[in-house]
């Protein structure tokens, strides 16, 4: 398995498949940045409940926006955030890895949405809530195996929801481990 991964901004974490935490179980996490101080990243493949016009309302032009949000993490749920591969639509925001934007210019976003929704949902991903590791926390969950590194993929950061995107991002490391992904988080569920 390709476990030796350096993990560093634009770095890609699949949960390994016995993680029981309710907050991580199954799940995609987009590092956004990783320092001696912590690390900080997105769950990508979590989509919550709520669509992007209910949590901006007061905003005129996203208030009646059906894009999903998802659950960027159990920290801060009063933050909302967004990435996206289109700094050509999206002023404003920082480069997490080159190919990868962090934040940006809202009505940018609003205006993407209504001219092509369809490539703004393969380009823009808005997320409630980050996933934050203090210093040393998250190198002592990667030696104890919580976690699986990989290299980005915009299709697992941007595609499929759910336990879909985790499995695609769980075979692109683990090759050489055939059926990890399909490993119940507790083997006595067998």
């Amino acid at each position: 398995m390709k476990k030796d991964l350096r993990v560093q901004a634009g770095t890609l974490l699949a949960a390994w498949p016995d993680l029981m935490d309710p907050n991580f179980m199954h799940s995609v996490i987009l590092i956004c940045d990783h320092t001696d101080e912590g690390a900080y990243g997105l769950v990508t493949n979590r989509r919550s409940e709520f669509s992007l016009g209910e949590l901006l309302g007061e905003n005129e032009r996203l208030k009646e926006s059906d894009f999903p949000v998802y659950l960027g993490g159990p920290v801060d749920h009063t933050r909302l955030q967004f990435v996206h591969i289109a700094p050509d639509r999206v002023s404003g925001g920082m480069s997490i890895d080159g190919r990868i934007w962090l934040g940006g210019d809202l009505d940018d976003i609003g205006r993407f949405l209504a001219e092509d929704r369809e490539k703004a949902l393969r380009s823009v991903r808005i997320f409630l809530g980050y996933s934050g590791w203090g210093g040393g926390q998250l190198e002592g969950e990667l030696t104890s195996g919580s976690w699986l590194p990989a290299p980005p993929a915009m299709d697992a950061i941007f595609g499929e929801d759910g336990v879909a995107s985790w499995r695609q991002v769980v075979r692109s490391v683990a090759a050489d481990a055939h059926g990890l992904e399909e490993q119940p988080p507790d083997v006595s569920w067998n």
